[in-house]
């Protein structure tokens, strides 16, 4: 059977499994080209050819983990971020294109020298900085080792390992000295959102590191409550937020001693994203 006749049928069996038509079709070539190694260009000019031997079987496997709603990223273990691909599993968050705008405000800060990223999962934020930036020395921090583990891998494979030190840490508990520049893609999801989230993240995705409290913003509070006094004088606080919770973060960044609110960096659909304050 030629290659598209079975991407077709995958098509079909992930659309009937609930999941958006455009994002069907595309995880359907996905997980082909995965199991055949090939890139998407090889893919479109050699759809047409019979299947490879074993092919089907394999690719069948797959196309029956995503209909059952685990994500694409943790079937093949691999999500682009900046341009760069990162090694994901379960044990940390799937990186989002949102969250690139938080590395964007990052590297605005041309003075930073060393900068630590709390909460750093996969290790997307600390590696693409440290990428971008030569002269940069990155902390990052995680709750869990086998993150840390994911992140560590990531840092070597893309030539950075040397410039980033890990460290199995809740927030900046075990940490020593200040920095220049904090950075964190915290949990900001309410508890009570949980049932309302897609498969995908809900049931699949390390719920440590999506929840925090009633609003949200648990987190949020220590990592606010905290920064000040991890910050060099002019350093800056930089963090990711949820939809809706803009008022809330302004509110809280504009009460915290110690700290002044710069900026509520919003995304291309307009939405705020990203909080930054600096050291007064």
């Amino acid at each position: 059977m030629p290659l598209h006749s079975l991407v077709a049928a995958a098509r079909a069996r992930l659309r009937a499994a609930r999941i958006p038509s455009d994002e069907a079709d595309l995880d359907a070539r996905l997980l082909a080209e995965h199991v055949l190694g090939w890139d998407a260009a090889r893919y479109f000019t050699h759809a047409d050819e019979e299947a490879p031997a074993g092919f089907a079987d394999r690719y069948d496997a797959l196309v029956a983990r995503r209909a059952a709603r685990e994500p694409v990223a943790y079937i093949v273990g691999r999500q682009e971020f900046w341009v760069l691909s990162f090694e994901v599993s379960p044990a940390v968050l799937i990186p989002r294109p949102e969250t690139e705008l938080l590395v964007e405000a990052a590297l605005e800060r041309v003075d930073a020298r060393r900068v630590v990223d709390v909460g750093t999962g996969s290790g997307c934020i600390a590696v693409a900085i440290a990428h971008e930036r030569r002269d940069v020395r990155v902390v990052a921090t995680d709750s869990s080792s086998a993150a840390l583990d994911v992140a560590r891998r990531n840092a070597s494979t893309h030539g950075v390992a040397d410039r980033i030190s890990f460290a199995r840490e809740d927030l900046f508990d075990g940490l020593t000295g200040a920095f220049d520049l904090i950075v964190s893609n915290p949990p900001y999801v309410p508890d009570g959102d949980r049932a309302s989230l897609q498969p995908e993240v809900r049931d699949f995705e390390p719920g440590e590191a999506l929840f925090a409290g009633a609003d949200g913003l648990d987190v949020i509070r220590a990592l606010v409550a905290q920064a000040p006094g991890r910050l060099t004088p002019g350093g800056a606080l930089l963090f990711e937020f949820g939809f809706g919770q803009a008022d809330a973060v302004a509110s809280l960044l504009s009460g915290a001693a110690g700290l002044t609110m710069l900026d509520l960096r919003r995304d291309l659909q307009g939405i705020p994203r990203v909080a930054i304050a600096s050291r007064e």
